[in-house]
C-alpha cells in the first residue's frame, strides 16, 4: 500500500481572487482562467495527522539514508513534495543534504554571533538548481510512462539550470533543450550540457530574450518547460528550508540571505518556512534579505518604492552571471514572500560583490560571485545595524565556486575591468633554495 495515499499536491493560482487549481500531472504552467502564476499547494489537513514530533522524527530518520529514495535529501520530504509520485519513477542524483557550513571566524570579522553557509552548490550539477529539477524531472518521468505525449524538456538558462536540467533529463533518458545567452556564462557551465547530450541553442541575446523563445517553443506540442515558472521546478527548492532546521536542531535563525535573479528561489525558501509554521514545526519565521546585483535590479528597485510598482529593466553585464536577469518571472511570488518574512532587499556592485565573495573564501569558503552578492548585502544590513550583534545568520550558497574559477583567477590577479582587488593572495615565485623560500615566508608570515 502506498504511504502516501492521503497526502496530495495540486497546482493552485497565486491571484487571491481567482484560485483555480489544476492536477500536477496536467501540462500547466499558468493559470488558464486568468494567466497568472502557479504554485504547488498541499493538503495540509492531512500532513497535520502527525504531530511536529513524528514529522521531525520521520525527516530525521530518512536524512542521508542509504535506502532509495532517501538518499536524496529532497525525497526524504517526499509528503512534502510531491508524495504521488511512484518510486520507480523517481530520477534522483542524490541531492541534497549539503553542509551547513560553521563560520564562526567569519562571524566574529562581522560582528554578529553565528553565521552558517548552506552549500547548496555541493551537489551532482555544482547548484541549487538540482533540489527542484529532481522533482519536474521525475514528474515527467511519470507523465510519459503514463501516457503524456512529451518529446523533450526544455530551459532557458544563465548556466547552472541547463547543466541539472541536461544530467537529469540524461539519466531519465528524456531529451532535452537548452537556450544560453551567447558569451555570458562560464565556460565550466556551458560544457556541462554540451557534455549531457542536451541539444544546446546559443542566442545572441541576454536570460530575459532567452526565456521569450524558451516560452513560445514550450507552446509546441511535446515539449516541456523546466524555467522556474514551471511550480514543479521551485518546489523541490523548498527542502532547503527544512534542511537548515534540521541542521540547526529546530532553532530558527535571525536572518536568511539569499540572493536573487528570477526570484523562483526566494519563494520557494518562503514556502518551507511557511508549511513548518502551519504545521507547527517551527514557531517563528525568520527574517529574509534577498540580494541583487546592482547591475540587475530590479526588485531592489520595487523594494525602494515599498513594493507599490515593479518595473522590469534591461539587466547590465555582472560577475554574477546566474542573477543577471532584468525581467524576473517569479517576481510575484517573492513579493508576497518577503512582506511575509519582514524581508529586505538590498544590492551590491562589482567591486563590492567580489570583495565580499574574496573575504569569506579568506575564511575557508570558495565562493561563487553570487555568494558574494549575499555576503555584500549582508554587510550592509550590519554597517546599518539592522542585522544585530546577537543575530544568527544564514546564507545560501547556490553554486559551488569551482564554476567560476576564472572569476577566482582574475580577482587575485587584479584583472577584473574596473576594480581594484582588495584581498588579493599573490602567487609567490622562487628558486628551489632554502634561503630565499625562507625570505619570502618570514617577510609574509
Amino acid at each position: 500500500m502506498n504511504q502516501n495515499l492521503n497526502f496530495r499536491a495540486y497546482f493552485q493560482c497565486i491571484n487571491e481572487d481567482c484560485r483555480s487549481t489544476y492536477n500536477v500531472d496536467e501540462i500547466v504552467y499558468q493559470c488558464k482562467k486568468c494567466g497568472d502564476l502557479l504554485e504547488v499547494k498541499h493538503e495540509t489537513n492531512e500532513l497535520k495527522k502527525r504531530t511536529p514530533d513524528e514529522w521531525k522524527q520521520l525527516f530525521s530518520e530518512r536524512y542521508r539514508s542509504t535506502i532509495f529514495p532517501y538518499v536524496s535529501g529532497v525525497w526524504g520530504k517526499r509528503e512534502w513534495v510531491l508524495p504521488e509520485i511512484e518510486e520507480q519513477n523517481i530520477i534522483t542524483t542524490g541531492e541534497g543534504a549539503t553542509h551547513l557550513f560553521d563560520a564562526r571566524l567569519f562571524a566574529n570579522n562581522l560582528g554578529v554571533k553565528a553565521l552558517y553557509v548552506k552549500q547548496c552548490g555541493i551537489s551532482h550539477t555544482g547548484s541549487f538548481k538540482d533540489l527542484g529539477m529532481t522533482v519536474l524531472v521525475s514528474q515527467v518521468n511519470q507523465m510519459i510512462r503514463r501516457g503524456k505525449k512529451i518529446r523533450a524538456v526544455a530551459c532557458a538558462s544563465t548556466g547552472d539550470t541547463s547543466a541539472s536540467l541536461a544530467s537529469y533529463a540524461a539519466k531519465a533518458g528524456i531529451p532535452s533543450i537548452v537556450f544560453l545567452p551567447e558569451n555570458k556564462v562560464s565556460t565550466a557551465q556551458l560544457i556541462q550540457p554540451v557534455s549531457n547530450g542536451a541539444r544546446v541553442i546559443s542566442l545572441d541575446t541576454d536570460f530575459d530574450g532567452c526565456m521569450k523563445i524558451v516560452k513560445q517553443v514550450s507552446q509546441e506540442v511535446g515539449i516541456y518547460l523546466a524555467n522556474s515558472m514551471n511550480s514543479l521546478r521551485v518546489e523541490g527548492q523548498k527542502t532547503i528550508s527544512i534542511e537548515i532546521m534540521q541542521q540547526l536542531n529546530w532553532n530558527v535563525p535571525d536572518w536568511i540571505v539569499i540572493p536573487g535573479g528570477n526570484l523562483g528561489n526566494v519563494s520557494a525558501l518562503g514556502n518551507g518556512f511557511e508549511m513548518m509554521l502551519e504545521i507547527g514545526l517551527i514557531q517563528k519565521a525568520p527574517r529574509i534579505l534577498l540580494a541583487q546585483s546592482r547591475n540587475a535590479n530590479p526588485l531592489y528597485r520595487s523594494y525602494l518604492n515599498e513594493f507599490k510598482d515593479f518595473s522590469p529593466v534591461e539587466a547590465k553585464q555582472t560577475l554574477a552571471s546566474a542573477i543577471q536577469i532584468g525581467d524576473p518571472v517569479s517576481v510575484k511570488k517573492a513579493i508576497k514572500v518577503l512582506k511575509r518574512f519582514q524581508g529586505i532587499v538590498e544590492d551590491a556592485s562589482e567591486s563590492e560583490l567580489s570583495d565580499a565573495a574574496a573575504l569569506g573564501d579568506k575564511f575557508g569558503l570558495y565562493n561563487d560571485p553570487h555568494t558574494g552578492v549575499a555576503i555584500a548585502a549582508m554587510q550592509k544590513l550590519i554597517n546599518k545595524n539592522i542585522i544585530e550583534k546577537n543575530h544568527t545568520v544564514v546564507i545560501i550558497s547556490t553554486a559551488s565556486g569551482l564554476k567560476f574559477t576564472e572569476f577566482k583567477v582574475k580577482y587575485h590577479q587584479n584583472e577584473i575591468e574596473n576594480i581594484n582587488s582588495t584581498y588579493i593572495n599573490s602567487i609567490y615565485r622562487s628558486k628551489p633554495n632554502l634561503s630565499e623560500v625562507m625570505d619570502i615566508i618570514n617577510k609574509h608570515l
